[in-house]
């Protein structure tokens, strides 16, 4: 029996764009509302939480620690998941601190996370260690949330996710959604298989190749499955993504994600994020503009969270 704890707004809701679709001259086109699940203005990671929670509690941890890009909104949820649930909190946050804290950086000091800042990515992994080695040697009892929440554990908050989705009787012959450390990626996947969705699985890449997703997206839901019973060996082949809206690099804004940004919000009245949702929607743009759907097909996107991004200093300004 895998440990959940309860707290996200599920089932999330699905809505229909159609002034999105018309303008695109597309497929119809769903939205999957994940940024809409709760926990300190909602999004993805709260899914895996509910299970890492879980995790941490049954390990006895005392505290949660965790890193990201300085604007992460993985880490600004499990900041409002660890004040939830009596957890002390240490983020290891990436990037040049400049001025007054903004957006996600804001609310992580709100939750009452303790901020290790890293000026270089490079140095991240070695001073993440050492956060937590001394948090280990302190006798803080500590449980490591790894980045994006993307363990076989956090896995299991997709996997469900699919499952929820096929209660709510929406047919769907495409999901598309932002991909970065793999987790989410590796849930759908895992339960497209176990639940028996029918369509294709797509993950438009936010930062890595095509290859590295295919094969760590493969390799966690092989491991994922395992806390499920039998194993499922799931292969490269298995997995779909797409690199080529990532070039510029992770974080950076073009005009893609601008023009993503504002025609959602234009023709729908929806709200996305500069660095995931973003990228993921100008990727969805880009490619119904191919023709790479069909026009009868239904496409789904997730839309993963992420909006107090759009707050930060160096996006409020450029979007």
């Amino acid at each position: 029996m895998i440990s959940r704890l309860r707290f996200a707004h599920l089932p999330t809701p699905i809505e229909e764009l159609p002034r999105l679709s018309s303008t695109l001259g597309g497929p119809r086109i769903l939205v999957k509302r994940d940024d809409q699940t709760g926990l300190a203005f909602g999004g993805n990671k709260t899914r895996k939480l509910e299970f890492l929670v879980a995790e941490a509690q049954d390990q006895g941890a005392r505290m949660m620690i965790s890193a990201g890009a300085l604007q992460s909104n993985h880490c600004r949820q499990t900041a409002a998941a660890a004040a939830k649930f009596g957890f002390e909190c240490t983020l290891v946050l990436t990037g040049q601190l400049t001025g007054q804290a903004s957006a996600n950086l804001l609310l992580d000091e709100l939750f009452g996370a303790k901020i290790v800042n890293v000026a270089d990515r490079a140095d991240r992994d070695r001073v993440l260690k050492e956060t937590f080695d001394k948090a280990v040697a302190d006798g803080k009892k500590p449980y490591l949330v790894p980045y994006g929440g993307s363990s076989p554990t956090g896995v299991m908050g997709y996997a469900f996710a699919v499952e929820e989705f096929m209660k709510q009787g929406v047919h769907a012959d495409w999901f598309v959604f932002g991909t970065s450390s793999g987790g989410t990626h590796a849930g759908l996947v895992l339960g497209q298989r176990l639940f028996g969705y029918q369509g294709r699985v797509l993950g438009i890449s936010i930062d890595e190749s095509e290859e590295w997703l295919k094969t760590h997206v493969s390799a966690l839901a092989s491991e994922a499955s395992e806390r499920l019973g039998k194993r499922i060996d799931f292969t490269p082949d298995d997995v779909l993504a797409m690199d080529q809206y990532c070039k510029a690099g992770y974080g950076v804004l073009t005009d893609a994600e601008r023009e993503a940004v504002r025609m959602f919000a234009g023709t729908e009245g929806l709200l996305l994020d500069p660095v995931y949702t973003g990228r993921a929607a100008a990727g969805l743009i880009d490619l119904i503009r191919k023709g790479f759907f069909k026009k009868d097909e239904t496409v789904l996107f997730w839309h993963t969270g992420g909006q107090p991004a759009l707050f930060a200093d160096g996006y409020s300004n450029s979007i």
